[in-house]
């Protein structure tokens, strides 16, 4: 299968397009970087989704995977909106005969509430806590009437990883990690190679279009996680609770410091939200309708990630 890959550059982009080179697919792979990206079989371009600027017109292609994105939560407005929304605006247009494959979020759902095994018929809200999440949602409306798969992890980790485990080892201070509720919730993460055997799942033919949530094979407790991970990293520190509506209040404080100072911020509502309550997903659809067979949250490897 000819397989265009934005995001290439990056963590998931990255890792998707090396998978699917390896699986034998011709892959192209697009990042705004220059050498962002490398497999010997395999194709890159550069492409920045911001201006749209790219030779693309003259690829013929099978499928697109759609990873590229602005993944910060506190990111301007009109940034995020210009490479999710817009960008996937882009996408769709480019490859207008292609199946999609889009890499959305679970942050697309309310986080003001708990998420408890949420379904994807779960509605979206009206308000975010994030420019991240707004954009993500709108992104997923530009691909209405699309021959689309949309899939939504949660919390993405694994080799390669330069947001969600570094987040968690610079948060370290004289040993000791601050988190709100003491990680003491359920959290359905998701491995990359879950997430990549989703998307191999999705570039199917046979796939039906629609929207699926990806995580790993059961949910599990956020502090055990983290005390693993950070063991398994020579790290000894302890984990200190602090009441999530204490961390709230504070990362509301440190925005509108920030917003001020015109800095960012250390601690944001949205960590809060997505630390503080639990955060589990439903992944029966994709398990029924994709053929999604994912494996146990592990940490396998994790001293050299």
């Amino acid at each position: 299968m000819r397989v265009a890959v934005t995001g290439a550059s990056g963590f998931i982009g990255g890792a998707v397009a090396t998978a699917l080179t390896d699986d034998g697919h011709e892959v192209t792979g697009f990042g705004r970087r220059l050498h962002g990206w490398s497999h010997p079989g395999a194709i890159y371009q550069t492409w920045d989704l911001v201006d749209g600027n790219c030779r693309v017109d003259e690829l013929m292609v099978d499928a697109v995977v759609h990873c590229a994105a602005l993944a910060d939560d506190w990111a301007p407005r009109s940034d995020a909106l210009c490479v999710n929304r817009d960008g996937t605006a882009r996408v769709r247009k480019r490859f207008a005969h292609a199946r999609i494959v889009h890499i959305s979020t679970s942050s697309v759902y309310d986080a003001f509430a708990p998420s408890i095994q949420l379904r994807e018929d779960t509605p979206i809200p009206s308000r975010f806590l994030s420019t991240y999440s707004e954009s993500k949602a709108l992104a997923e409306r530009e691909l209405d009437g699309a021959n689309a798969v949309i899939l939504r992890p949660h919390a993405v980790y694994g080799p390669g990883d330069t947001t969600l485990l570094p987040r968690i080892l610079a948060a370290v201070r004289n040993d000791r990690l601050l988190l709100p509720a003491g990680g003491a919730v359920q959290h359905s993460l998701t491995h990359i190679n879950n997430l990549i055997a989703a998307v191999r799942c999705a570039l199917s033919p046979a796939s039906p279009r629609g929207i699926f949530n990806i995580a790993d094979a059961e949910p599990v407790l956020l502090s055990d996680i983290v005390t693993e991970f950070l063991q398994r990293r020579g790290v000894n520190a302890r984990i200190i609770s602090i009441p999530a509506g204490v961390a709230a209040a504070v990362a509301t404080a440190a925005e509108a410091s920030a917003k001020l100072r015109k800095t960012r911020p250390r601690l944001t509502r949205y960590a809060v939200s997505q630390l503080g309550v639990e955060r589990t997903f439903d992944t029966a659809a994709a398990r029924d309708q994709l053929g999604f067979a994912p494996i146990a949250t592990t940490l396998e490897g994790a001293e050299n990630w």
